[in-house]
């Protein structure tokens, strides 16, 4: 009797692990952009909140060998907008850096500056990044509304010599709203 209820339990606790697991994670599509709009979709970005942070996974394919800076921006939007010289930019519309502590400063995913900031993207020699990171800071609450953003250049996690890590101009977005 007692071995016909044990394996019940087992799957109904595997059930209960699964949904709670579906629960606690989020997928990202992820496009192309640029100053006239949103392109096609390059891949997604799985979002997974853990004991040690919110663990971001790309599956993202097309894109050129290297590492890029990747941050969470303030807004839901990827649409283009009008910078500082009236020159319409790339995904403008997502707005600065996620910042809710008004830090102001680029430190790095485990500094004390903005909020925003992950680890560098890892783009392998066939175009693909698939290597996961962790921004200890974050969770899933913390993205909604917010947009993903990839960056032409790396990251040094620091504000100088260029700011925001020297990232340079956006070229691929993707938003988080529910």
């Amino acid at each position: 009797m007692r071995n016909s209820i044990m394996p019940g339990a087992a799957v109904a606790l595997l059930f209960v692990g699964a949904t709670a697991h579906a629960q606690d994670q989020h997928e990202v599509d992820m496009h192309s952009v640029n100053a006239q709009g949103v392109g096609e979709s390059i891949g997604t970005v799985t979002l997974e909140e853990h004991d040690d942070g919110l663990l971001l996974t790309p599956d993202l394919t097309g894109l050129s060998a290297g590492v890029y800076g990747f941050h969470v921006h303030q807004n839901a939007s990827c649409e283009p907008g009008e910078n500082d010289q009236g020159k319409m930019g790339a995904a403008l519309q997502a707005g600065g850096h996620y910042d809710p502590d008004d830090t102001g400063s680029h430190e790095g995913p485990y500094g004390e500056g903005h909020r925003g900031d992950l680890p560098v993207l890892t783009v392998n020699d066939e175009g693909e990044a698939n290597l996961p990171v962790l921004a200890p800071r974050l969770s899933l609450d913390d993205m909604q509304g917010r947009a993903l953003m990839i960056h032409e250049n790396g990251d040094n996690y620091s504000d100088e010599p260029k700011p925001l890590g020297g990232g340079g101009d956006r070229i691929v977005c993707g938003t988080i709203k529910d």
